[in-house]
């Protein structure tokens, strides 16, 4: 019998080594166990427990998840599997079939690219008007079936599930909130980043993320971005693509090799909208930024962490660690220099190109990873006070400013995930509160670094929301000199007991027709068939689409009156300086741009694209004049 398994063991190493491209080390002799659930040997490895592979599962089910969006008329799917001994097909098959018949087509067949495990279609001239129903086999047994969704263009409104921070610490199922998620029926799933804790074995934390909430993501469009665990770092600042010195990172760029990297965004990316510009950063890293419009709400999606500049070596030391400040005393501008980066010159012109095309699109939002200013006072420990963390995008407070302005431009509210803590602000620029809003979703388990919304005086701040629960809404500049309006926040309670940590996720709703956004907060153990009630405190919230720009209305240009197109874009710049005002889709036919000083202005239309007519030198009146411009656009 021994001899007979050494046979077969002997057997499956040769036919390994006959396995294009399957490298036992894919990522380099530096780094020979990175990964190394899934690559090499893999079948060989011991788990903890002394027991056999983490990875290995029943041959028919080794199809674990698959995760697809449609954009531009092509659906881009990718389908995970578990890893694949020597000897078993390297294809997967897909099939479809518009919901309501009986007989499956085979579409496409593609390759599964290692390491990674990962097969990618990719589908031009998708119909996008009718749902299908779609079929992932592997071999002979193993099969994988979901659903693809139409564009719910018709839908009056639009549904986002959004998630972030899924704590390695608590494995298995997530059922409450996959049950609670399913019967919220999502239109749009994103997951902000930090999919996985498993830092260098992304693909067993992939796979275990992907098996937790494969039966809300089999079904729906999904949006899954990696941030700093993902990639196996505590911090990211990505410095374009350079190495970086440690995991921790402060000193800018990505440590593990860019062949890890470009894994972990090939497995959670690939199926997202084409990147805006694809040109890779240095070390051949890849890049995704782009835009996903689905049922006429536009999603700008970021990196908000690639181009980032690290702190270290570049600002002088104000606390325990290179990111930390916690010296009140310290110059805010000190760490506010010209040459740091945030978004990034390409991110930044592809902003610009996004704000001004409004094809298919009636509202705008914006997704990435973490949040605009340090909405956080306890970090880690209810005893642990900071003034100012730098990993947030808080930091550097030029870049802030010049990112917001691009997200108020269009009036976009921000989605993103990364500080485990639920809050709701909304961002000041010039003055408090005259920015967009953003909703940071919390954690999904909340087992590491938890943090906390604790002012140090425990006094609300200037104009709190009217008969809140919460003690602390209001006006506040976070430890960096930002402006934020605190309107709501969901602070661990106990968090020795899962059901007190404030563990849970994000709904936001996009109504067309009345032009609101609905903010929600659902805990992970709560019953959302008991509605508001099973929120946490504070919410929900509901804004109009334009108070996204908070600015004061200091006059008013010419009424205009559109014929033949309605609801065109409309662009204002101040001349002055060439300042975009606004970039925005209006409703119905009449609509009367507000300015916010005296001057002259260039206004800038189109149906799709402002781009059509250009009025130039209109100046501004109060709401009283009863100038009129008519407006005819094809």
């Amino acid at each position: 019998m021994l001899a007979r398994t050494c046979c077969v063991v002997v057997l499956l190493v040769a036919c390994f080594a006959q396995v294009s491209g399957e490298s036992t080390k894919p990522f380099g002799s530096d780094f020979p166990r990175l990964d190394s659930d899934a690559v090499g040997e893999w079948w060989k490895t011991k788990s903890k427990g002394g027991g056999g592979p983490r990875l290995m599962v029943p041959r028919d089910e080794v199809l674990g998840f698959a995760v697809y969006a449609v954009a531009n008329g092509t659906l881009k799917l990718t389908a995970q599997l578990f890893p694949l001994l020597p000897d078993e097909s390297r294809e997967v098959v897909l099939e479809v079939r518009p919901v309501g018949d009986d007989a499956w087509q085979e579409i496409a067949v593609e390759k599964v690219l290692y390491p990674g495990w990962s097969a990618h279609f990719r589908i031009k001239d998708w119909d996008v008007t009718r749902d299908f129903q779609y079929r992932l086999s592997h071999g002979e047994k193993a099969t994988f079936e979901g659903l693809i969704r139409k564009d719910p263009i018709d839908k009056e409104t639009i549904v986002v599930g959004s998630l972030s921070c899924n704590s390695s610490r608590t494995p298995g199922p997530r059922p409450r909130m996959v049950e609670n998620l399913i019967k919220q029926d999502p239109d749009l799933l994103f997951f902000a980043g930090d999919q996985s804790y498993h830092h260098t074995q992304h693909t067993f934390g992939w796979l275990e993320f992907g098996m937790q909430f494969r039966d809300v993501m089999k079904d729906r469009p999904t949006i899954t971005i990696p941030d700093d665990h993902d990639v196996g770092q505590a911090n990211i600042w990505g410095e374009d693509g350079k190495k970086a010195r440690t995991p921790a990172g402060p000193a800018g760029g990505f440590f593990y090799p860019a062949e890890y990297v470009n894994m972990v965004q090939r497995c959670q990316t690939w199926h997202l909208p084409d990147p805006f510009d694809a040109t890779p950063i240095e070390r051949g890293i890849g890049v995704y930024y782009t835009n996903l419009l689905l049922g006429g709400i536009d999603f700008a999606i970021l990196e908000d962490r690639k181009f980032k500049s690290g702190p270290q070596g570049k600002i002088p030391k104000m606390g325990p660690r290179p990111d930390h400040i916690n010296d009140p005393a310290y110059d805010r501008a000190s760490v506010d220099l010209p040459q740091l980066k945030l978004l990034g010159d390409r991110q930044l012109q592809f902003l610009d190109q996004w704000t001004d095309d409004w094809t298919g699109a009636d509202m705008k939002a914006v997704l990435s990873q973490t949040a605009f200013c340090g909405a956080v006072h306890l970090h880690g420990s209810p005893s642990n006070r900071l003034l100012a963390d730098l990993d947030c995008n808080g930091w550097p407070q030029t870049g802030r400013q010049v990112a917001l302005e691009r997200v108020r431009r269009v009036w976009a509210p921000h989605l993103c995930g990364d500080q485990h803590l639920a809050v709701l602000v909304q961002h000041g620029l010039e003055t408090a509160s005259d920015g967009p809003y953003a909703f940071t979703s919390p954690a999904i388990v909340n087992t590491i670094y938890g943090r906390w919304w604790h002012p140090e005086d425990e006094q609300p701040g200037e104009n709190p929301v009217a008969d809140s629960p919460l003690r602390w809404t209001g006006e506040y500049e976070d430890g960096l000199g930002n402006l934020i309006r605190m309107l709501a926040y969901a602070n661990p309670q106990d968090r020795k007991d899962e059901t007190q940590r404030a563990d849970g996720h994000g709904i936001v709703r996009f109504n067309k027709k009345d032009q609101t956004i609905t903010f929600e907060c659902w805990s992970r153990f709560a019953d959302v068939d008991d509605g508001d009630v099973a929120q946490f405190p504070g919410w929900p919230v509901t804004i109009r689409r334009s108070q996204n720009d908070g600015r004061t209305v200091a006059g008013y240009l010419p009424e205009l009156q559109f014929t033949g197109s309605k609801s065109p874009v409309v662009k204002v710049i101040r001349e002055r300086d060439g300042e975009v005002l606004y970039s925005v889709r209006v409703q119905g036919d009449r609509f009367r741009p507000a300015v916010y000083e005296s001057g002259k202005y260039t206004i800038k239309l189109g149906t799709d694209r402002p781009d059509q007519k250009t009025m130039k030198g209109v100046t501004s009146g109060s709401m009283t004049d009863q100038r009129i411009e008519q407006i005819n656009l094809p």
